[in-house]
């Protein structure tokens, strides 16, 4: 695998340059500058690539569940210092038609493997295209206004977990960040006082990934 080494840019996770200019603002990378985020900080284990998108791809297309624990160990390993003063993780919700075809939520599932309440707090009330061949724009439009609190999750688990709360959402690849931003936006109108977001895999379309 190839893992994602300091410094990082806090909001999409990726790896800087330099050390320099490291201080605001100035921490995140040119590209997150030019685009606002709802998330407040990113982190992800791997460069989606090689090996890694292989298991990620057995895992969501074949299968094979059993993967959620090795790759829920790289998610803690990469991101213990985003989960450590959180109240709970939200896993991003997949739409109950392709919930029902794969059989399982890969993001539901590898929140599980992690230390902290697992809250199903969010619905995705529109079904959309698959993410993984869209530009960068529409990927945005695809999943605006997709997703919603769900109307099950309860007043005393409301105010306990999500409310004034920091919440981290977990998913297996974060590519533009646009599933994220939407979700975070959700929470955060919810009352959820910071969002962050932990992936096993960081996919690079603006660069050369393999």
């Amino acid at each position: 695998m190839q893992p994602l080494r300091p410094p990082l840019c806090p909001l999409c996770g990726d790896e800087r340059l330099s050390w320099r200019e490291l201080q605001g603002l100035e921490a995140c990378c040119p590209r997150c500058r030019r685009v606002p985020h709802a998330v407040d900080l990113t982190r992800a284990a791997a460069v989606y690539h090689g090996p890694l998108r292989r298991i990620i791809h057995a895992y969501k297309y074949e299968g094979r569940r059993s993967l959620a624990r090795p790759l829920g160990d790289l998610l803690q390993a990469a991101g213990g210092d985003l989960l450590r003063d959180a109240s709970c993780v939200v896993p991003v919700p997949l739409h109950p038609l392709r919930r029902v075809s794969r059989g399982f939520n890969q993001a539901r599932e590898l929140a599980l493997t992690l230390p902290l309440p697992t809250v199903t707090a969010l619905w995705r009330v529109r079904a959309t295209q698959p993410q993984e061949h869209l530009t960068a724009a529409a990927r945005h439009h695809n999943v605006r206004g997709a997703f919603r609190v769900s109307p099950l999750l309860g007043h005393r688990v409301h105010e306990r977990l999500i409310r004034n709360q920091v919440v981290v959402l977990v998913d297996d690849v974060r590519t533009t960040g646009a599933t994220l931003n939407q979700c975070a936006r959700v929470l955060k109108d919810a009352g959820a006082r910071e969002v962050r977001a932990l992936t096993v895999a960081l996919a690079r379309p603006h660069r050369s990934a393999g």
